[in-house]
């Protein structure tokens, strides 16, 4: 039989490592989208005022919505999905999918400059953040399991959407 002596105080040092790795990965997790200057401005107050308390929390506090909760997951109708924020032209129809995971889900953003990116941290790992290019509201992030020709996923969610039928 072994005799393992324990060292309490190594035993703690591991558990504040453990601890502290995902905390610090978390870090910055908006320098991008803070640094950046938009088209539409608004302070806390005049967005509370033109958003709802759900919109407001997704697109200016990076919230997320809970999956399968959004009508525009399952909205198959021709026609173009904007920011519920400026109303900026975020997506076409022609480009969602049904990807089975509860958020409306697109292969690319429209051309030109409908959204931008920025690194997102707060998980404890890297993921990439869509946000509207006009007025830098949160949409959602990209992942790469989506469908070709860019087998890209832009899982957004659906408050922070409107639809425009055409």
């Amino acid at each position: 039989m072994q005799n393992i002596s324990i060292d309490r105080r190594a035993i703690l040092a591991w558990l504040g490592a453990g601890v502290s790795v995902p905390v610090l990965a978390a870090c910055g997790g908006e320098e991008a989208r803070a640094q950046q200057n938009f088209l539409i401005t608004l302070s806390d107050a005049q967005w509370r005022q033109r958003l709802t308390a759900q919109e407001f929390r997704v697109l200016r506090e990076a919230g997320t919505e809970r999956p399968f909760s959004s009508p525009l997951d399952d909205e198959s109708r021709r026609g173009t999905f904007v920011c519920a924020g400026c109303n900026n032209a975020l997506y076409s129809s022609r480009h969602k999918f049904d990807s089975g995971t509860g958020w409306p889900s697109f292969w690319r953003a429209e051309t030109g400059r409908a959204v931008g990116y920025s690194t997102d941290r707060l998980l404890g790992y890297s993921r990439q953040e869509v946000h509207c290019a006009d007025c830098g509201g949160h949409l959602g992030h990209v992942f790469n399991d989506g469908p070709r020709p860019t087998g890209k996923r832009h899982c957004i969610n659906g408050v922070a959407m409107n639809f425009r039928a055409a």
